[in-house]
């Protein structure tokens, strides 16, 4: 009996712990949207750049809008059939001006879809060692653009991830 609570007991410590994570790790709300921005790698690591800014009708740049996914992903890691760790991510999207109504209508298809994503890039180890490399970190982002432009279409100008936290769990 205590062979079976054992590792579901662990396995809801590790989800607690790395909630715990992330919300200790979660960036300051009045933190300007440049200060995000920077997060991002410089556009000649990846295959794609994020949009030119978006210029007004009397060509002087407009500020883009971030949207941030209201929860975050937890994405389990498993290692011959076993859950070995939990990642734990926040994820906002850069959209053109007027496209944040737009986009968290979308916002139920976009999580469907991260998730999706995100399972591929745990099942392919990329959420293994060194994972916020960055060159796996290009990797990640640019599959998480590419389905948000499929999705929300060309309103989404790039994807920032805000938090992530990997949370071993000891078997």
């Amino acid at each position: 009996m205590m062979g079976k609570i054992l590792p579901i007991l662990l396995a809801l410590i590790g989800v607690g712990a790395g909630i715990g994570a992330g919300v200790m790790l979660k960036p300051d709300p009045e933190a300007e949207h440049g200060e995000v921005a920077d997060c991002a790698p410089p556009a000649d690591e990846g295959t794609h750049t994020a949009s030119p800014p978006a210029v007004d009708e009397h060509g002087e740049e407009v500020t883009p809008e971030y949207v941030k996914m209201n929860n975050q992903f937890v994405i389990p890691v498993l290692k011959d059939g076993k859950m070995a760790a939990l990642v734990v991510m926040s994820i906002s999207l850069e959209v053109t001006p007027g496209g944040k109504e737009a986009t968290f209508q979308r916002e139920p298809k976009l999580r469907d879809a991260f998730n999706q994503v995100l399972f591929d890039h745990a099942n392919s180890g990329g959420f293994d060692g060194v994972f916020t490399n960055s060159n796996r970190m290009v990797v990640l982002r640019d599959s998480l653009y590419e389905v948000a432009q499929k999705v929300a279409g060309p309103v989404v100008q790039d994807i920032l991830i805000n938090d992530i936290v990997r949370q071993d769990i000891q078997s």
